[in-house]
């Protein structure tokens, strides 16, 4: 059950990052894109991050499953989370573009761990 509910959060975890990253491209560039939507969907994307690597601890302790660079692209997306909410002062007048960029950063982190299983 944990490792069918891990394999389609990944999904959601590649598909959601991406899609936001996109978009806070666009409202990047385009301010009529700029709505509160956008930053509700963004949180959504980085907590399904949070429960990717949550399902993928659970799952690794209860099958016994040794460490591998499966788990590195985990933690790193974790990690990302964490470094991208860091930096949001820091680039206070270009949101857009810090979540976008680190949108489509995590989003690749996932896809990277996916072929790593």
């Amino acid at each position: 059950m944990i490792r069918e509910l891990h394999f389609w959060v990944s999904r959601a975890f590649v598909v959601g990052n991406g899609l936001v990253g996109l978009w806070a491209l666009g409202a990047h560039r385009w301010p009529k894109l700029r709505h509160r939507a956008g930053w509700v969907a963004i949180v959504i994307a980085e907590l399904i991050v949070v429960a990717q690597v949550v399902l993928g601890v659970m799952l690794q302790v209860n099958e016994d499953i040794e460490g591998d660079q499966h788990q590195l692209y985990g933690f790193s997306a974790f990690a990302s989370v964490g470094i991208i909410f860091a930096y949001r002062n820091e680039m206070k007048d270009k949101p857009y573009l810090l979540y976008g960029l680190g949108s489509l950063w995590l989003m690749g982190l996932g896809i990277r761990a996916i072929y790593l299983v």
